[in-house]
This record gives structure tokens, C-alpha cells and sequence, in this order.
């Protein structure tokens, strides 16, 4: 069994890492840290969960010269709740191994005066989203010059047509010799072009192969579309989750399950894209502390997050691109526990199903709600 002692990093790391109950590498941190270590440019693929973000944190925390007032490492990412959780990674990391390296969290659609002068802290590493950061850079508050290395997280959100622009702009404001690293559960073709097109003989690393845990159960629930919503309510009270995720493609959709699901006793949460960061941080505590038990989200917000002890994953749409339903029933069945992935369709959405199972070599049972239970369908 490979140890973190293998890539020379500090003792205190190691301990830290220890204190944190992680003794030994997860396959993306094995093969991405030493290369980081070497200075190289990364490109990075690893299922959601895969130990990702200490892959790049353990390089830049190891490089950082606590003493050094200048910033070393910039970390771009797309949502909100995905800035947080790498920052907090950080402090939990700096805190465990006693290795004072100093994080700011840099949002969009938050007050830029506080961002401003948590920068005079003097932060090693930045974790932001690009737009805000790009802003704090043209303001001269982020010395963008300085950078040593640049992450970004679920690159192929980042390097879409919609942020393209944005990222390269920030990447052009850095020096050419900076290090560059990408990192996602799922890079297509067009964005490992586009990343090799900022990068320096990137070396790329592929581990996502799209492979179904065999400890998740997959069925399949036929509704009206006008009955979607009430079907996920009987399926979530059939089931009785301990905690579950509901998928949702519209954003704006959100909402009116969570009240529906409220409404009927049901102690659901809702993040999405646009609502407040203290709303979205508020659902998010309480899903984790167990107050609520249900949490609905979009594919895009839930990207990244880190959600433990999830019982059942419910797709109330079926996924646009469908190698995401593989990252969404991933999210449960994780440390040899059973886990429950059921899609709510409409007759539409049988194809699609169907394409899904050829491609990852699944079978969906065919169940329905019954006097309060899940069961098989009457012949």
C-alpha cells in the first residue's frame, strides 16, 4: 500500500494528513502529485469523490513558504458552494498539519468591499470564481503576477463556450511560466483541446472510466409529467431515505419541489445557482447536520460538493448528457454501502433510459408506488 511518504512531501503534512484519517494516496492524488510536484502542467480526470482536490493542494501546501507574503496559487471555480468547500479543505488542511498557509474565498455577487480587504491578509492561495477574480485583477487588488500555479476545478464547466473567455483572460494576466493545472470528473474533447491550447505539454490523466458501482440498485418509476412531482413525494416517503439528493435540469424548478416537498411534511432543502450565499450555505448545513434530509439540486451546483452517507439518489429529469447519470447515482453506494438510484420518467424518456443501460451495462427495474411501497409493477 502506496503512503504519502512516497512523494517526499513534509513530515507535518503527512501528519496532518493522518490527524485527518487519510492514510494513503487515492489513485488521482498517486499519479497527479508527483508530477505537480515537478512542476508540471496537468490535466486531470477523476470521478467525483476521487480525492481531487488534496491531488492539487498537497503540491501548492508543500511549495508555500509560510513566511512569503506573496500569493502562490489561484484556484478557479465555478459555483459557489464548490469556492467553499476547497477553502475550507484548505484551512482544515493548514490547521491539521500546523503549516500557517493563509486562503481567501473570492465570490461573485457578494460584497467586493469585505473581498478587498480580506486581501490585505496576504492569502497564499485564492479560491474563486472566475468573474469576480478577473475583476479583483483589472482593480489591481489580486497580483495576478505573482502567481505561481493555477487550478481549475471541474475544468469542463470552465473551459464550456459560456466561461471560455473568462478563464482565459484571468490565465493572460499571470506569467507565461506559471504552472497550469485542470481537473474534472468528465473532460471531452473540446475542453482537453482547449486546456492544451493554455498549457505546456500537459500531461494528461484519464482514471474516469465510466463504471457503475455494482453496490447501487437502479430502478425506473413511469409517470405523467403533470405527475412527476407528486410521484417523488410517495417514492420519498416509500423509501424513507436516510439522506438523498433529487436531480433536477431547471434550475428554476428548485424551488417549487422544495415547497411541494415541504408542504407534505417532507424536510427538504433546495440549493441553486442564483439564490443568496447564505441560503445556499444555510440548506447545505442543514442537509449535512441530518435537519434536513433531502436535498434538491441541478447536476452544475452539486458538481464538486462533498455529501456523505447519501442513501438514495432520485433523478426526477433525466440526465441532458447522459454520462452524467453515472455521477449522479455515484454519489451514492461509496465505502462498500448499498446505495439506490431510482429515475422518475415519462414515456419520452424511455430511449434515453435505454441508451443509458446499453452504455454502462445496467438494468433498470421497473417499479411503482403501492399502498406506501416501493414494488414491482402489477402484470
Amino acid at each position: 500500500m502506496k503512503t504519502f511518504e512516497t512523494y517526499e512531501l513534509e513530515d507535518r503534512l503527512i501528519s496532518g494528513l493522518k490527524a485527518e484519517g487519510i492514510v494513503s494516496p487515492t489513485e488521482i492524488q498517486d499519479k497527479a502529485i508527483p508530477l505537480l510536484m515537478a512542476n508540471k502542467d496537468v490535466i486531470g480526470e477523476a470521478v467525483t469523490g476521487s480525492g481531487k482536490t488534496l491531488a492539487y493542494l498537497l503540491p501548492a501546501f508543500q511549495k508555500i513558504d509560510e513566511n512569503s507574503k506573496d500569493l502562490h496559487t489561484l484556484v478557479l471555480a465555478p459555483t459557489h458552494e464548490l469556492v467553499i468547500q476547497v477553502n475550507n479543505v484548505i484551512k482544515s488542511l493548514s490547521d491539521a498539519s500546523g503549516k500557517t498557509v493563509r486562503s481567501v474565498a473570492i465570490l461573485g455577487e457578494v460584497n467586493i468591499k469585505r473581498q478587498v480587504e480580506a486581501l490585505k491578509a496576504k492569502p497564499h492561495i485564492i479560491v474563486g470564481t472566475p468573474g469576480r477574480i478577473l475583476e479583483l485583477i483589472e482593480m489591481k487588488k489580486i497580483k495576478a503576477h505573482q502567481v505561481k500555479t493555477i487550478v481549475i476545478d471541474e475544468g469542463d464547466k470552465l473551459l464550456s463556450d459560456d466561461n471560455i473567455s473568462t478563464v482565459q483572460r484571468v490565465i493572460k494576466t499571470t506569467l507565461r511560466d506559471r504552472q497550469l493545472c485542470i481537473f474534472s470528473a468528465s473532460v471531452n474533447a473540446v475542453a482537453i483541446e482547449r486546456a492544451e491550447a493554455l498549457m505546456k505539454e500537459p500531461a494528461l490523466i484519464q482514471l474516469s472510466e465510466e463504471k457503475v458501482n455494482m453496490d447501487i440498485s437502479h430502478y425506473c418509476i413511469l409517470t405523467e409529467k403533470r405527475d412527476r412531482i407528486n410521484t417523488l413525494r410517495k417514492v420519498i416517503h416509500a423509501v424513507n431515505p436516510k439522506k438523498a439528493i433529487v436531480f433536477i435540469n431547471m434550475n428554476e424548478m428548485v424551488q417549487e419541489v422544495e415547497s411541494k416537498l415541504r408542504h407534505h411534511k417532507i424536510q427538504a432543502v433546495g440549493i441553486f445557482g442564483n439564490a443568496r450565499k447564505a441560503d445556499r450555505k444555510q440548506a447545505l448545513d442543514a442537509f449535512r447536520s441530518g435537519e434536513a434530509n433531502v436535498l434538491i439540486a441541478s447536476d452544475l451546483v452539486a458538481r464538486g460538493l462533498d455529501l456523505q452517507d447519501i442513501t438514495h439518489v432520485i433523478s426526477l429529469d433525466v440526465p441532458p448528457n447522459l454520462n452524467e447519470y453515472v455521477h449522479r447515482a455515484g454519489r451514492t453506494g461509496r465505502a462498500g454501502n448499498k446505495g439506490v438510484a431510482i429515475s422518475i420518467i415519462t414515456e419520452k424518456d424511455v430511449n434515453a433510459l435505454m441508451k443509458i443501460e446499453k452504455q454502462h451495462h445496467i438494468e433498470f427495474e421497473v417499479k411503482e408506488v403501492r399502498q406506501g411501497k416501493l414494488v414491482e409493477p402489477k402484470r
